[in-house]
Protein backbone atom coordinates (compact mmCIF):
# COMPACT_ATOMS: atom_id res chain seq x y z
CA UNK A 1 0.00 0.00 0.00
CA UNK A 2 1.30 3.47 -0.89
CA UNK A 3 -0.76 5.44 1.63
CA UNK A 4 -4.16 6.39 2.97
CA UNK A 5 -6.54 9.21 2.23
CA UNK A 6 -9.23 10.34 4.65
CA UNK A 7 -12.16 12.05 2.92
CA UNK A 8 -14.57 14.07 5.07
CA UNK A 9 -17.72 16.05 4.31
CA UNK A 10 -18.83 18.02 7.36
CA UNK A 11 -22.12 19.94 7.66
CA UNK A 12 -23.52 22.33 10.26
CA UNK A 13 -20.10 23.79 11.01
CA UNK A 14 -19.41 26.91 13.04
CA UNK A 15 -18.68 29.25 10.13
CA UNK A 16 -16.91 31.70 12.44
CA UNK A 17 -14.05 29.17 12.25
CA UNK A 18 -13.85 29.47 8.45
CA UNK A 19 -11.01 31.99 8.64
CA UNK A 20 -7.35 31.73 7.75
CA UNK A 21 -6.39 32.14 11.41
CA UNK A 22 -8.71 29.41 12.74
CA UNK A 23 -7.91 27.00 9.91
CA UNK A 24 -4.17 27.50 10.41
CA UNK A 25 -4.57 26.79 14.14
CA UNK A 26 -6.51 23.62 13.25
CA UNK A 27 -3.74 22.48 10.88
CA UNK A 28 -1.03 23.09 13.47
CA UNK A 29 -2.84 21.06 16.13
CA UNK A 30 -3.90 18.34 13.65
CA UNK A 31 -0.37 17.85 12.34
CA UNK A 32 1.59 18.41 15.53
CA UNK A 33 -0.65 16.63 18.04
CA UNK A 34 -3.15 14.35 16.28
CA UNK A 35 -1.50 12.76 13.23
CA UNK A 36 2.20 13.52 13.77
CA UNK A 37 2.92 15.06 10.37
CA UNK A 38 5.57 17.63 9.52
CA UNK A 39 4.01 20.74 8.00
CA UNK A 40 5.56 22.42 4.95
CA UNK A 41 4.15 25.17 2.70
CA UNK A 42 0.58 26.39 3.20
CA UNK A 43 -1.30 27.90 0.25
CA UNK A 44 -4.62 29.78 0.43
CA UNK A 45 -7.40 30.42 -2.09
CA UNK A 46 -10.16 32.78 -1.02
CA UNK A 47 -11.64 36.19 -1.60
CA UNK A 48 -9.36 38.03 0.81
CA UNK A 49 -9.09 41.61 -0.43
CA UNK A 50 -11.74 41.07 -3.13
CA UNK A 51 -15.09 42.01 -1.51
CA UNK A 52 -16.87 42.69 -4.81
CA UNK A 53 -15.96 39.28 -6.25
CA UNK A 54 -16.99 37.63 -2.99
CA UNK A 55 -20.39 39.36 -3.05
CA UNK A 56 -21.04 38.15 -6.60
CA UNK A 57 -19.82 34.56 -6.10
CA UNK A 58 -22.38 31.74 -5.86
CA UNK A 59 -22.81 30.02 -2.48
CA UNK A 60 -20.89 26.93 -3.58
CA UNK A 61 -17.76 29.06 -4.11
CA UNK A 62 -17.84 31.37 -1.07
CA UNK A 63 -15.29 30.23 1.43
CA UNK A 64 -11.68 29.60 2.25
CA UNK A 65 -9.69 26.85 0.58
CA UNK A 66 -6.16 25.78 1.34
CA UNK A 67 -3.56 23.16 0.71
CA UNK A 68 -1.25 22.31 3.60
CA UNK A 69 1.70 20.45 2.20
CA UNK A 70 3.13 17.91 4.60
CA UNK A 71 6.40 16.09 4.02
CA UNK A 72 4.44 12.95 3.18
CA UNK A 73 1.73 14.55 0.96
CA UNK A 74 -1.15 17.04 1.52
CA UNK A 75 -4.13 18.17 3.52
CA UNK A 76 -6.76 19.97 1.42
CA UNK A 77 -9.62 22.00 2.92
CA UNK A 78 -12.57 23.68 1.21
CA UNK A 79 -15.10 25.66 3.27
CA UNK A 80 -18.47 26.96 2.10
CA UNK A 81 -19.53 29.78 4.42
CA UNK A 82 -23.13 30.27 3.30
CA UNK A 83 -23.79 26.52 3.42
CA UNK A 84 -21.95 25.85 6.69
CA UNK A 85 -20.14 22.91 5.13
CA UNK A 86 -16.58 21.89 4.51
CA UNK A 87 -14.65 19.18 2.74
CA UNK A 88 -11.34 17.87 4.08
CA UNK A 89 -8.92 15.41 2.47
CA UNK A 90 -5.91 14.14 4.37
CA UNK A 91 -3.55 12.09 2.22
CA UNK A 92 -0.26 10.64 3.41
CA UNK A 93 2.08 7.79 2.64
CA UNK A 94 3.00 7.89 6.34
CA UNK A 95 0.65 5.91 8.58
CA UNK A 96 -1.84 7.94 10.64
CA UNK A 97 -5.03 7.32 12.63
CA UNK A 98 -7.92 8.39 10.36
CA UNK A 99 -10.50 7.93 13.14
CA UNK A 100 -8.62 10.32 15.44
CA UNK A 101 -8.18 12.82 12.59
CA UNK A 102 -11.89 12.66 11.71
CA UNK A 103 -13.06 13.02 15.30
CA UNK A 104 -10.75 15.99 15.92
CA UNK A 105 -11.84 17.71 12.70
CA UNK A 106 -15.56 17.34 13.41
CA UNK A 107 -15.13 18.57 16.96
CA UNK A 108 -12.86 21.49 16.02
CA UNK A 109 -15.29 22.87 13.45
CA UNK A 110 -18.35 21.95 15.56
CA UNK A 111 -19.98 20.07 12.68
CA UNK A 112 -21.54 16.75 11.83
CA UNK A 113 -19.50 14.38 9.71
CA UNK A 114 -21.75 13.31 6.83
CA UNK A 115 -19.15 11.40 4.82
CA UNK A 116 -16.11 9.70 6.32
CA UNK A 117 -14.22 7.45 3.97
CA UNK A 118 -10.73 6.02 4.10
CA UNK A 119 -9.21 5.15 0.75
CA UNK A 120 -6.17 2.91 0.56
CA UNK A 121 -3.85 4.09 -2.19
CA UNK A 122 -2.15 1.17 -3.89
Amino acid sequence: MYGEELVLDIHGCNVELFTRKAIKAYLVKLCDEIIGMERAQLHWWDYEGEPEEYAEAPAHLKGVSCVQFITTSTIVIHTLEELGTMMVNIFSCKDFDPEAAAAFTGEYFDGEIITEEVINRL
